[in-house]
């Protein structure tokens, strides 16, 4: 990585260091992928070594292709590399965890993951996409399927586990029977959902807050478009920023990674400030 665009990261309770901004690759508009490995290979050119998916996704093998041309090419190398993925909520039975990260790691063609998650706290059906319906759902064992996830860690499949979209209620009850504590909770946040109260909490137990969909997902089914909002416009306007810029930078300035697609250089984030005037 070329030193000029150097990515700060932040410590997890794990030991490990986790680049504190992220590549979200989820393909919401079905991209061809062709379009998805051109732009994780631009990514990693302009400085990006975090990337993000999930076996719902379906993008885990073109990120692999792309991730394994990269490294073949010599412009990265897998240490350099913070690769994360999610369990989904149909693969919750401990008996199911190993084996879905085992084929997640397929997928990648990678021997281990930076960071598995548990991608909800809901269980669903064996097969059930998203969205889901109410007759999909089923009761949740998160207690057995975290100590599954443990015993990701514990084989060295995961250097880090965690979770994503997790109450500060659903953490408490991990917490209380949990060996290894969760390094991440990912959710939802940006200025229009900024989760003070998850916030704290997570700050008082060691559990790093990730941001997802940071400029609100405009145009999915579970999105806001927070990008038009009429505050963040007049502050965009106000600083001379992109609303994308303005919706991010304070995330970031609250020490919280943010995991978005395209449309704002790295330096645009952190190399100014917003005020409170």
């Amino acid at each position: 990585m070329n030193s000029s665009t150097e990515v700060p990261s932040f410590k997890l309770n794990s030991g490990t260091l986790m680049p504190a901004i992220g590549l979200g690759v989820a393909n919401a508009d079905n991209s061809p992928d062709s379009k998805i490995t051109a732009a994780v290979l631009h990514a990693i050119e302009v400085g990006y070594s975090h990337f993000d998916t999930a076996s719902i996704y379906g993008t885990e093998c073109v990120l692999g292709d792309a991730l394994f041309k990269a490294i073949s090419m010599g412009v990265t190398s897998r240490q350099d590399l913070f690769i994360t993925s999610k369990l989904w909520s149909d693969s919750h039975d401990p008996e199911n965890v190993v084996s879905a990260l085992q084929q997640t790691l397929t997928n990648l063609k990678l021997d281990y993951l930076d960071l598995y998650l548990i991608h909800s706290p809901m269980k669903l059906k064996k097969g059930t996409r998203q969205p889901a319906k109410a007759e999909d759902v089923l009761p949740s064992d998160i207690k057995g399927t975290w100590s599954a996830m443990e015993t990701c860690f514990e084989r060295g499949l995961a250097k880090s586990i965690g979770v994503s979209n997790f109450t500060v209620k659903e953490l408490a009850q991990l917490l209380a029977h949990a060996r290894v504590p969760p390094a991440v909770n990912q959710v939802e946040m940006h200025p229009l959902w900024q989760q003070k109260k998850l916030r704290k909490f997570c700050n008082g137990v060691g559990i790093h807050v990730t941001a997802w969909s940071p400029l609100g997902a405009p145009g999915t089914y579970y999105g806001t478009d927070a990008l038009t909002n009429p505050v963040i416009k007049s502050i965009s306007s106000k600083h001379n920023k992109s609303p994308a810029q303005v919706e991010m930078h304070p995330v970031w300035q609250q020490k919280k990674l943010r995991k978005f697609c395209n449309g704002v250089g790295i330096h645009g984030l952190y190399r100014w400030e917003l005020r409170s005037k």
